[in-house]
């Protein structure tokens, strides 16, 4: 049967950790100390224990390695920097010809620096402008048209209190009328014409008699009266 997986974890037992320590330390000494061999490469491996043991091979000598190290880190930051530093210097020219292509758009649809250019260029000019044109008009003619609808809301809303408030002035005068729709107080009147602007009119229906009563009220008497 073959060995089973080993979970890479913390090893809990002291002395089973210091045992794989072991193993795996000359292992690793072993595969670097082969890579420098076989591949004229330069290795330099350091390894700390957990009680703090050091433990280290180099191809060479391990100064050499490390000075080695620091010095080609350096060049790599160096250029590291100079790269990022020529991206943004692109990116910036990249960022200033798409600013001077929307500019000069922008100046030709609203009728400048026309003078070089073709018919073919004229007519696109043309077609982007009719395009516009459409869909500005279409959102003009769609916000009209929900004010308008907002507008019959509040008109219907209006009607219905005028209608509510008459029937509740009839009813204290004479319980059993009738309400006449066309002897309200006040009618609302929508002009829709289209050839003429929306409007609403508040009119008094004409030939609609005051109240009349019996009797005139009469004021009532304050204080005591002395006999």
């Amino acid at each position: 049967m073959g060995r089973g997986k080993i979970a890479i974890r913390r090893i809990d037992n002291s002395a089973s950790r210091q045992v794989t320590f072991s193993k795996r330390r000359t292992g690793l000494l072993k595969k670097a100390k082969e890579l420098s061999i076989l591949c004229d490469a330069e290795v330099g491996l350091i390894v700390f224990s957990g009680a703090g043991r050091l433990y280290e091979f180099a191809s060479s000598s391990m100064g050499s390695v490390i000075e080695h190290y620091n010095k080609v880190k350096e060049e790599h930051q160096v250029l590291n920097a100079a790269s990022e530093s020529r991206f943004w210097q692109e990116e910036v020219i990249s960022l200033r010809q798409q600013l001077q292509r929307l500019q000069e758009s922008h100046r030709q649809l609203t009728g400048e620096e026309l003078s070089g250019l073709s018919v073919e260029d004229l007519k696109n000019i043309e077609v982007q402008l009719e395009m516009s044109l459409r869909e500005v008009r279409t959102k003009k003619e769609k916000i009209l048209t929900d004010e308008i609808q907002e507008l019959y809301k509040k008109i219907d809303i209006i009607h219905q209190e005028n209608l509510r408030l008459y029937k509740k002035v009839q009813g204290t005068r004479d319980p059993n009328s009738e309400v006449n729709m066309n002897c309200l107080p006040f009618s609302i009147v929508i002009n829709e014409e289209p050839h003429l602007p929306f409007c609403l009119e508040l009119r008094h229906p004409q030939g609609l008699q005051q109240p009349t009563y019996a009797t005139q009220p009469q004021a009532p008497t304050l204080g005591l009266k002395l006999h």
